[in-house]
Parts: C-alpha cells; sequence; structure tokens
C-alpha cells in the first residue's frame, strides 16, 4: 500500500507542479512589482481593516494556525534530513515567492467572497466562472483537511508523546478527539479565539528555546550559513528533479508549511468578512515571511548548530537536559492543535460548499478522521498529506493565473 501511495505522490509531485508553483510565484512576483518589499511598511504603518466578521488579529492568528505548525519543527528536520543543508534555501524561494501567490489569493478571495462562497471557491466559481473547478477544489480541500490538517499534526503529537512516556494510541485518540470536537463545534469564533491565546504563547517560548540552543553552539554559525548556500547550488551528488533533489524537498516541505498555493490561506481570512482586499493580502504575506523566513529557518540554524543528525531531540537536550522531551511534546501539542482547528474551518468551509450540509455533521467526522492520526504509521500519514496538497493546488493555480489582471487592477 505504502508503495502505490509513493507512486501516486510522485506523479502528482513531480516537476510540472513544482514547476507552475515557482512560475506563478515568479509572474505575480513581477506583475505585483516586487510587492513582497512593500511588507515592511505596511506593518510600520500598522494599518487596520474595518471589517464585519471576525477581528483581523483572530483571523491573523487562526490563519497563522494552520502554517505554524510540526511541519515548522519536524517538516523541516525532515526537509535537511532528506534534501540537506541546501533545502533551507529552497525554502527561502518558497517562500519568497509563495508572499506574491498568497498575496493574490486573498486579494481575489475579499473580491468575491459572500456568503454563498469563500476563498477559492468564490472566485473559481464567480471570477472565473467555473462552478465546477470551485467544486473539485472544494473536494480536494476537504481531503487535505483531514490530511495535511488533521492526521499529519495529530500523529507528530502523538508519536512525540509515546515516546516520552508510553500512552497507548488508543488514549491518545480519544482524548485528542474531545478536545478538537470541544473546540471546532464552537465555529470561526472559537476557533480564533484559542489561537489567539495558544499560538503566541507557543512561539514565544519556542523561539526563546531556539535562541538558548543557538548562543550555545554559536561558534558553528558562520558554518551553518556557508553550507546552506553552497549546498544549494551543488547538483553533482543529488537526484529527484529538475534542479535537484534539494530544491524538490526544499518548495515541497515550504509549502507544505506555508501552504502558499493551496488556496487554505484565502478561506481563513474570508472569515473576516467584508474587507479591503489590499489589507487582507498583505497580512497573509505577514504570515507567510513570519512561518517560512523567520520560524523554518530559526529551526533549521538550531538545528544545523547544535546536531549533526539534525535531531530536534538531540538538539533541545543538549541545551535542556531531561526537560526537553515534555518541552519538545508540548510544542507539538500546541502547534499541532492550532493547525488542526484552523483546517477544520477550511474543511467545514468546503463542504458547506460541496453539501450545503449540517456543518455538526463534518465536526465529527473531522475530529474522528484527525484524531485517527495517532493510530498509523508516520509514513502513510505524510504521504496521504503530500497528495492531498498536490491535488488542492491545481485548481486554485488555474484560478489565479487566468485571474491575473483582477488582482493587478485590485
Amino acid at each position: 500500500m505504502s508503495d502505490f501511495l509513493d507512486k501516486i505522490n510522485n506523479f502528482i509531485w513531480g516537476n510540472g507542479l513544482v514547476f507552475v508553483l515557482i512560475a506563478t510565484g515568479i509572474i505575480f512576483t513581477i506583475k505585483l512589482k516586487f510587492i513582497q518589499f512593500r511588507l515592511p511598511l505596511f506593518m510600520l504603518k500598522g494599518e487596520k481593516s474595518h471589517n464585519s466578521g471576525l477581528s483581523q488579529l483572530k483571523t491573523v492568528c487562526m490563519s497563522l494556525g494552520t502554517t505554524m505548525g510540526t511541519g515548522n519543527i519536524t517538516g523541516t528536520a525532515t526537509a535537511l534530513v532528506t534534501g540537506g543543508a541546501g533545502a533551507v534555501f529552497w525554502l527561502w524561494v518558497s517562500a519568497f515567492l509563495g508572499m506574491a501567490t498568497v498575496y493574490a489569493e486573498n486579494v481575489l478571495s475579499a473580491k468575491y467572497s459572500d456568503d454563498t462562497a469563500k476563498g477559492s471557491m468564490a472566485y473559481l466559481s464567480k471570477g472565473l466562472g467555473m462552478p465546477k473547478l470551485a467544486w473539485i477544489f472544494a473536494l480536494f480541500c476537504m481531503l487535505a483537511s483531514f490530511g495535511m490538517g488533521g492526521m499529519v499534526q495529530v500523529n507528530t503529537f502523538a508519536e512525540s508523546l509515546f515516546d516520552m512516556c508510553e500512552i497507548n494510541p488508543v488514549i491518545i485518540f480519544a482524548v485528542t478527539f474531545v478536545v478538537i470536537y470541544a473546540i471546532t463545534s464552537g465555529g470561526a469564533e472559537r476557533i480564533g479565539t484559542s489561537a489567539q491565546y495558544l499560538l503566541p504563547i507557543a512561539s514565544v517560548a519556542y523561539a526563546v528555546a531556539c535562541i538558548a540552543v543557538i548562543i550555545v553552539f554559536g561558534r558553528n554559525i558562520p558554518h551553518v550559513f556557508s553550507e546552506i548556500f553552497k549546498k544549494a547550488f551543488d547538483f553533482k551528488s543529488v537526484s529527484g528533479g529538475f534542479a535537484g533533489y534539494a530544491v524538490s524537498v526544499g518548495i515541497r516541505r515550504g509549502i507544505f508549511s506555508n501552504e502558499a498555493g493551496l488556496g487554505s490561506s484565502p478561506i481563513l481570512h474570508s472569515s473576516a468578512g467584508k474587507t479591503d482586499p489590499h489589507t487582507q493580502g498583505m497580512w497573509s504575506m505577514f504570515e507567510v515571511f513570519f512561518d517560512t523566513i523567520l520560524c523554518c529557518t530559526l529551526t533549521a540554524v538550531t538545528l544545523m548548530c547544535a546536531d549533526d543528525n539534525f535531531s530536534v531531540a538531540g538538539t533541545f537536550s543538549a541545551v535542556m537536559g531531561d526537560f526537553s522531551k515534555p518541552f519538545i511534546t508540548a510544542e507539538l501539542c500546541i502547534f499541532a492543535l492550532c493547525t488542526v482547528i484552523g483546517w477544520y474551518y477550511c474543511g467545514e468551509t468546503a463542504f458547506k460548499y460541496i453539501s450545503g450540509g449540517n456543518s455538526k455533521v463534518f465536526c465529527i467526522i473531522f475530529a474522528v478522521i484527525s484524531s485517527s492520526g495517532a493510530l498509523f504509521s508516520a509514513n502513510s500519514v505524510w504521504t496521504l498529506s503530500d497528495i492531498f496538497n498536490g491535488l488542492m493546488a491545481f485548481p486554485n493555480l488555474i484560478g489565479l493565473l487566468f485571474l491575473i489582471k483582477h488582482v493587478k487592477r485590485e
């Protein structure tokens, strides 16, 4: 079964999709005149939106919650192990180009979203005039919410918890189900509030721990950055892509982390109600920058400074000792929960678009499937997640490229 899933994953994430994602980011970067460099001015001005939905802070925290998941820790470590130090450079490239892509997604979403369709489904059905393509996107989005948004996060946390104290996975499944259902059954308001309180605490604690490791192993920092740039363009001993395996791994893990081009961000920002498209676009760019450029880089530098094997446990134990396992487990738990509840909103929105059904039914289904990540092997869960990610990107990128003139006009 795993071999079959790997074949599907390799077919979907072949050179074609990676190339289209990069090309889309390049096109929007040029068309929007390198809008990424306008982000610092936007943040300094402190522009605010006056919306009729969730507050901007809750919207940003909920959206950041989906990206600030276990991928920032274990995903970055996986990228280093499989793609080498050079993968970090391509994480940066993915994020820089993804900032332009995610800006376009959110501008179009704010322009077309209403009570009947939100996010990518809105601009695919109304802007592009292709409701069937919007329906296909919604289906893939719902599947991605189960995979990347749910099972992967719970699986990563469950493995860490089991490694620490060998709790029965069935117990983890049951407790996780109760927690997920308790939060998601409260709708966008409860999800946004939960993310608003949980995410900053976990982020600050994690940043402090990483900085402590970097200070202890600070002598290795010059070598770390030297390796990143040297290995990024060393294609002699790598394979598996149009420009090497480091490129493929870096781009894929970058997308897994910041989700630019997948279509999840515009769904989350649509919860802010009617608001200025440019403002939502700029805030979404900040989220990609914060998630990948800052947080993933912090993780990568920390791991590369302290451990040649890029082991998360080995890295933090060098500074925290026996306290490292409980700390890592707690961090993974909070990051995973923020991602799960944020992706629930994406999945629920897609479910409503497809069926118009009762969201309470989806809430139960989502909690069961997400919690089941505690019962499966990591390889199968990650492979399924990559498959659903890729499927979700195809219809979304079609909409973005055909509606590019509307983005520029806004």
